[in-house]
């Protein structure tokens, strides 16, 4: 096996175009998933890439550096409202050794069905940076996400960024986990909602993505249709309507595909809810 450290973004990209890697940043993944086992991959190191640990805001975008670490996410109070999800969601992820040196590319491209950032960044409109010797592209964290354990990343490429458009990052939002405990759990069902509201209350539009209910988190964009117009007063009865035919959970160790789709409903209206009580602060204050 080979290992290297890269020190730069255009050395490790060198190195990607040169071989099979496995790819280790923070190690949360890549060390149970080994087990016991001795390495025989090339394992390309990305823990010396300093300059990927980052937070920026630009004209058009708020970017978050691939190796930004969920401590660095939950901490970044400058972060608009529409982030509270993000944030949320980052105090959820592991503990807080954990927090410290994961990242918010490997849960991404980690690619599991539980993954606590896909939801939020979702609901956000993420794009995701990918870098090789050939240039950069942009994929919507929809088709990067291709299902359990799979991402479109090329073997020559690397995530550096993520990426979130500022007509995204409008509204108030909330993140909503539930598990079999409060901490440290693998989740049965998460939901990330952001709403904007207009001047009369009524939902001008909104974003909900429900992870650990189908190979993929995915998006509610009939839910979401249902609901823009509607007032807090007829959040819950359109909820309750809804088909939520965008899910398909299935049964497993932590919960049965009837009891996920129940509670992802449940947790959608609690997200939704604490989004218009946030906003009845903000409008008291």
């Amino acid at each position: 096996m080979r290992y290297a450290k890269p020190k730069s973004v255009d050395e490790a990209i060198a190195l990607l175009g040169d071989g099979s890697w496995r790819l280790i940043a923070g190690g949360t993944d890549f060390y149970p998933a080994q087990g016991n086992r001795p390495i025989h991959d090339d394992v390309l190191d990305l823990n010396g890439l300093r300059d990927l640990r980052f937070i920026i805001e630009d004209d058009e975008y708020f970017v978050f550096g691939a190796r930004a670490t969920w401590s660095d996410i939950a901490k970044a109070a400058h972060l608009p409202p529409a982030f509270d999800m993000l944030r949320l969601a980052a105090r959820e992820v592991g503990s807080v050794q954990i927090q410290n040196v994961g990242t918010i590319a490997g849960n991404l491209c980690n690619a599991s069905p539980a993954a606590d950032g896909v939801p939020p960044l979702l609901a956000l409109d993420a794009e995701v940076e990918l870098r090789s010797i050939e240039g950069t592209r942009y994929l919507p964290l929809s088709d990067f996400v291709l299902g359990n354990r799979q991402i479109a990343r090329r073997s020559d490429e690397l995530v550096t960024a993520v990426q979130v458009p500022k007509r995204a990052a409008e509204g108030v939002s909330h993140f909503v986990k539930l598990g079999a405990r409060r901490y440290l759990v693998i989740s049965i069902a998460m939901v990330a909602a952001r709403l904007v509201l207009d001047e009369n209350r009524r939902i001008a539009d909104a974003a909900i993505s429900v992870g650990s209910c189908s190979a993929v988190a995915v998006r509610l964009s009939e839910l979401e249709a249902q609901l823009r117009g509607a007032s807090a007063s007829q959040v819950e009865a359109v909820i309750a309507a809804s088909s939520l035919a965008e899910i398909s959970p299935i049964d497993d160790v932590r919960a049965t595909a009837d009891y996920r789709r129940e509670a992802a409903r449940e947790i959608v209206v609690r997200a939704v809810r604490a989004c218009l009580t946030y906003t009845e602060g903000q409008k008291a204050a």
